[in-house]
C-alpha cells in the first residue's frame, strides 16, 4: 500500500517535473520574464509622465503672476493636463493599441500645450528671471529628458517580447496560452523618440 502509495505519488512528481520542463522549453517561463519586465518598464513611463503633470499647477500659477491675460494659453495647459490625468493604460491593457494611442494623443497634446505655455515667457522679461520660474524651467526640461528615456526603454523591452511572440518555436507558446504583440510608441519622426522637446526659452 505504502510502496503503491509512494509510486504514485513519484509518477505525478515525475509528470509535473516533465511538463515544467517542457514549458520552459517552448519559452512560456520567457514570456513570463519579459511580460514583467514591459510592465516594469510601463510604469516608470507612467511615473515620469505624473511627475511632469505634478509639476504644471505651480508652472501655471508663477505664469498667470506674470502674464494673467495669457488666459487661453494657461487655460489650454490646465485642459490638456486635467485629460492627461484622467486617462491612464495599466499594465493589463497595455494590449489595446487603440487605447494605446489615445494615451500618445492626450500625452502629445499636453506637450504641445507646455511648449506654447513656455514659449509665453519670452514676452516677459520679468517671468523669464523669476527664480520660481526658472527652477520650474528647469525640473520640466529634466522631466522631459526622463520621459524620453522612458519611452526608449519601453520600446526596447515592447520589440524583445514581440520578438518572442513571433518568433519560433515560441510562437506556437503565444498561440497557445494567447500572447498577442503589444503595441508601442510612434511617432511620424523618429528623431522626436529620442529628443526630448526644448522647453528651455530662457537662454
Amino acid at each position: 500500500m505504502t510502496s503503491s502509495l509512494f509510486s504514485r505519488w513519484a509518477r505525478i512528481l515525475a509528470g509535473a517535473l516533465l511538463a515544467g520542463s517542457l514549458l520552459s522549453g517552448c519559452g512560456y517561463n520567457e514570456f513570463q520574464t519579459k511580460d514583467e519586465a514591459t510592465k516594469a518598464a510601463w510604469g516608470e513611463v507612467v511615473n515620469q509622465y505624473q511627475r511632469r503633470a505634478d509639476l504644471i499647477p505651480n508652472l501655471v500659477n508663477t505664469v498667470k503672476g506674470y502674464a494673467s491675460h495669457e488666459r487661453e494659453t494657461l487655460e489650454a495647459v490646465t485642459r490638456a493636463r486635467a485629460a492627461a490625468t484622467s486617462f491612464q493604460i495599466t499594465p493589463e491593457v497595455l494590449n489595446n493599441p487603440e487605447a494605446f494611442q489615445k494615451f500618445q494623443q492626450v500625452q502629445g497634446e499636453l506637450s504641445g500645450a507646455l511648449s506654447r505655455l513656455m514659449a509665453v515667457s519670452e514676452k516677459y522679461p520679468d517671468l523669464k528671471a523669476d527664480t520660481s520660474f526658472r527652477d520650474l524651467q528647469s525640473q520640466l526640461e529634466g522631466t522631459e529628458n526622463r520621459i524620453t528615456v522612458a519611452r526608449q526603454r519601453y520600446i526596447a523591452s515592447v520589440q524583445d517580447y514581440n520578438v518572442t511572440v513571433r518568433k519560433f518555436p515560441t510562437n506556437l507558446t503565444a498561440m497557445m496560452f494567447g500572447y498577442e504583440a503589444k503595441p508601442s510608441f510612434t511617432v511620424e519622426n523618429e528623431k522626436a523618440i529620442s529628443t526630448a522637446p526644448t522647453v528651455d526659452f530662457g537662454k
